[in-house]
């Protein structure tokens, strides 16, 4: 299973290789591009938890940096530059990546900077992590009666129900549920962003910082539940996890943020 996905951009092989490989041994995918013009286009239809930039593609990697912080839907990506050599270009893009990966690289050194990444890359995906859940589900709606359905996955940012009833896409709601331990039932104003037969997504508006934080620290739990053991035990260091990693001293994600496609995050109808 893919914890996580990266766009890796580079035309050396050797580089491919061996990146390749250490993103591998974290679970994450990643996918390839040799130019700024295949870079820009995968970045412009898909979601990538964290972009690599081999700087020895010279101008291309400001098109392409441009490109990720231009857009919403990868804006937040965690980002890496792999030296060039050139002192002078690392230093001009080391300002607008997060990481460096020095060359030459060699299986530790990147070994090492991506576990230094990962609890980034993680929350990164923890946005559009869409977590299996089947829990009752009520939604108000003004002077209709209301709508009781059961959930089918959430995210941060919304969630999928299962419900034989009509509403409008752009309908402005307010949804109630559980979630597996949690007794308290939270209230999200949404808006219905989808319709599918007998499915819909729900957008969440309007959640309050409190439960918005127990929902992300839920999310985290289940994030980190799905990761391979093997990978797990690489981070359980002084009893910490990765979902210390994760979350520790990091800004909330507003739930409002949108998925790529103006949807809710990890909701696509096709996707259900």
């Amino acid at each position: 299973m893919a914890m996580a996905f990266a766009l890796l951009v580079s035309a050396n092989q050797v580089t491919i290789k061996q990146l390749s490989l250490g993103l591998r041994e974290l679970s994450i995918t990643s996918d390839v591009c040799q130019d700024a013009t295949g870079a820009v286009r995968l970045l412009n239809c898909r979601k990538f938890d964290a972009v690599i930039v081999d700087l020895q593609l010279g101008e291309q990697c400001g098109l392409i940096l441009d490109e990720v912080h231009h857009l919403s839907s990868n804006r937040t990506a965690v980002t890496f530059a792999i030296s060039s050599g050139e002192i002078d270009t690392t230093a001009v893009f080391r300002r607008r990546t997060g990481f460096v990966l020095a060359r030459p690289l060699s299986p530790q050194s990147i070994r090492s900077t991506l576990k230094a990444a990962y609890g980034l890359i993680l929350r990164e995906q923890r946005r559009y992590f869409r977590c299996p859940i089947s829990n009752p589900v009520t939604i108000l709606r003004r002077n209709m009666p209301e709508v009781r359905c059961h959930s089918l996955n959430i995210s941060e940012g919304g969630m999928a129900v299962s419900t034989s009833v009509p509403l409008n896409a752009g309908e402005s709601v307010r949804v109630r549920f559980t979630i597996l331990d949690n007794k308290v039932p939270f209230v999200a104003e949404s808006t219905v962003c989808w319709l599918k037969m007998g499915h819909l997504g729900l957008r969440f508006v309007s959640l309050s910082a409190e439960r918005k934080s127990e929902l992300q620290e839920w999310l985290s739990r289940k994030l980190e539940e799905a990761l391979p053991e093997s990978i797990a035990r690489q981070f359980q260091v002084d009893n910490s996890s990765v979902t210390v990693l994760a979350i520790e001293n990091l800004e909330a994600i507003p739930v409002e943020s949108s998925a790529p496609d103006g949807g809710v995050p990890g909701f696509e109808p096709s996707l259900v």
